[in-house]
């Protein structure tokens, strides 16, 4: 999708219907705006039902502060301006109340970036401001004045968070990014002390040496394929709606028959991904004028390895990553359905994604098709494309459970007798 074509009353109309739509924020709560190449700010209407909005409802604000529009401009109005005034460099704002940033808010603490690898360089520094009554100029300046400190995310005190980017895009994907945090750490913390990378961790990441893959031009696309690229979007889309995925992170690959495969693009919003998108690998080579996710030399291996693999998930739902950053063990020995689709979920080093490719490949036998990386990610193989996707599901709402069990009893786990029931019943 080419962003930049489409209107700023359509932009904001797009990003507030996720944000509602995925209940970061509510009815009467949140507002958007893109500052214009003509200097007019376009933002949400004051009192208008954010889950009915049309174009005609956003507000234009000009310059001379002329007011073009159906409706009064959002009562934030006065951040929003006070905000593009202190930095010339951010062209949008996104703000609302998504109830895990609520929860920070209320307790005057920032979610901490730090227990993934790529969240600390998609959010920025994140400052806190003040607490004042909203729609109050003394709350702009307060807002303004931690952005002038060069933060593009930043806290309100009992209220929730504002977000600026170089476009609306941008800054949707800091507050989802932020929003996913705050999410994680909350559920870790429902498990124990969250873990945080290190220094040397981040460097790990930053300095993996893989080897650049050449290019060549697809001659022809085969009906298979097609079909392929096809469910591969279905399923994508599914997953971000089911918030498996966020809008820059999760990969999806499948093999092919000739022992290709094709894998999602690197930095393209999974919401919008469409077949012409997906990136083909062959022989070694990619799709020219494509670049993949960066783990396609970890599918490409996995593939190698593993005839019975056909589709291959990278992910990192919630839940099951609140045991990826604590000590505590996803246990499959929940329900019968976990377990036959989970099997054995070891954890992996957090590096073993970076520096140790082969061996991490070498793990997805028959009897271990997921597998948990500490501080990353979860990987999750299947002999198909709906396989795969039906065991990432699994394993999220297997954690779900957990997470949730915990606070009214003692968990009781599937005994070894009924394991071997299982095993022989399925043929695991």
């Amino acid at each position: 999708m080419r962003y930049d074509l489409l209107h700023p009353a359509d932009q904001i109309l797009l990003m507030m219907d996720r944000i509602y739509g995925y209940g970061m924020t509510t009815t009467s709560g949140g507002n958007l705006s893109i500052l214009d190449e003509q200097n007019q700010i376009w933002i949400t209407p004051a009192g208008v039902d954010k889950g009915t909005l049309t174009r005609n409802d956003i507000v234009c604000v000009k310059p001379d502060g002329t007011v073009v529009g159906h409706h009064r401009p959002s009562s934030e109005f006065p951040f929003h301006r006070l905000i593009y005034a202190a930095r010339p460099d951010l062209r949008a704002v996104v703000h609302a109340h998504p109830p895990a940033l609520v929860s920070f808010s209320i307790v005057r603490c920032i979610p901490d970036t730090r227990l993934l690898p790529n969240e600390r360089q998609i959010c920025g520094e994140i400052g806190m401001a003040e607490y004042a009554l909203p729609g109050s100029s003394q709350l702009g300046e307060n807002i303004a004045a931690v952005f002038q400190r060069g933060n593009d995310s930043v806290m309100l005190e009992n209220h929730g968070v504002v977000v600026g980017g170089a476009d609306l895009f941008q800054a949707f994907q800091r507050f989802e990014t932020l929003d996913f945090c705050a999410r994680l750490e909350i559920n870790a913390r429902r498990l124990g002390t969250p873990t945080l990378l290190s220094d040397d961790q981040f460097g790990a990441m930053a300095h993996s040496d893989e080897p650049e893959l050449g290019e060549f031009v697809p001659q022809s696309y085969g009906t298979d394929e097609l079909a392929i690229r096809r469910d591969m979007c279905t399923l994508i889309k599914r997953a971000y709606d089911q918030r498996l995925f966020t809008s820059t992170q999760g990969t999806f690959s499948h093999r092919l028959a000739d022992g290709s495969f094709v894998i999602t693009p690197f930095g393209v919003d999974r919401k919008y991904l469409e077949p012409e998108d997906l990136v083909r690998i062959e022989g070694g080579a990619v799709e020219a004028g494509k670049t993949p996710s960066r783990s396609v030399h970890l599918h490409k291996r996995i593939y190698e390895l593993h005839p019975h693999i056909d589709s291959v998930i990278i992910a990192h739902p919630p839940n099951v990553m609140a045991f990826a950053v604590t000590d505590r063990d996803l246990d499959s020995r929940t329900i019968p359905e976990s377990y036959i689709l989970m099997r054995q979920t070891p954890k992996l080093p957090f590096d073993a994604v970076y520096r140790d490719t082969e061996g991490t490949a070498a793990r997805f036998t028959k009897d271990t098709p997921i597998a948990i990386v500490d501080n990353n990610c979860v990987i999750v193989t299947g002999q198909n494309l709906l396989n795969a996707f039906d065991r990432l599901e699994v394993a999220e709402y297997s954690a779900k459970a957990l997470l949730s069990a915990g606070c009214l009893g003692d968990i009781v786990h599937i005994g070894p007798e009924q394991i071997r029931d299982l095993e022989i019943a399925f043929k695991l």
